[in-house]
């Protein structure tokens, strides 16, 4: 198994290394199912939303070097959900299937040129921020849990079965199923935690 990942703002540095192929392979892993479901969310068409994807993490690989934390403007997250707030709003109203341009000119014009986004777009994307950080941190610490600490945990957190249920299927207690659920929850958390770790850097 890996390591714990580095915490956000020690990876959003590495990025500004294009050759640092953990750092962006750790980055794409969050981000870029996120994007992507956000896109399929506001009506786009997979190959429509899988080329938004790829702009948009040309755009962050191109601009990432300049951008600086601001607690007034907030975390990392909304400034990338502006670069594909706004590149969707682009795509929109030019017909196109494919996005041109991601220098850093175009980039500044993309954050500058429409208005802040709405409440409901903002808690849209911090909702499918939560669950792909979830499921990215759940991936990362599956390998270290034996096949029925996992499935308790799965079973009863992901899937929402009841804890005596599931007890009988895999053959534990009911507190053996609680207790497994409850470790591999809190290494999660561990594993999250460690990733959003220093404010308002992400």
């Amino acid at each position: 198994m890996d390591e714990v990942p580095d915490t956000r703002p020690s990876l959003l540095v590495r990025l500004c290394d294009p050759k640092d192929d953990r750092a962006w392979t750790e980055f794409t892993a969050i981000y870029s199912p996120l994007i992507y479901r956000l896109a399929c969310r506001k009506g786009f068409q997979d190959a429509d939303a899988l080329d938004l994807v790829q702009e948009v993490l040309r755009a962050v690989a191109s601009a990432v070097d300049r951008w600086e934390p601001d607690p007034c403007k907030g975390p990392f997250r909304n400034w990338l959900f502006r670069i594909a707030r706004n590149m969707m709003l682009n795509l929109v109203a030019s017909q196109r299937r494919h996005l041109r341009g991601t220098g850093s000119e175009e980039i500044q014009s993309l954050l500058e040129a429409r208005p802040s986004p709405c409440p409901a777009d903002t808690a849209l994307f911090e909702t499918e921020y939560k669950r792909q950080l979830f499921r990215w941190a759940a991936e990362r610490v599956s390998g270290e849990f034996r096949g029925a600490t996992w499935a308790a945990f799965w079973e009863t957190g992901v899937e929402g079965k009841k804890a005596q249920v599931v007890a009988a299927t895999l053959g534990m207690s009911i507190g053996a199923v609680y207790m497994a659920k409850s470790r591999v929850v809190s290494r999660i958390r561990q594993v999250i935690e460690q990733v959003e770790g220093e404010g308002p850097g992400l």
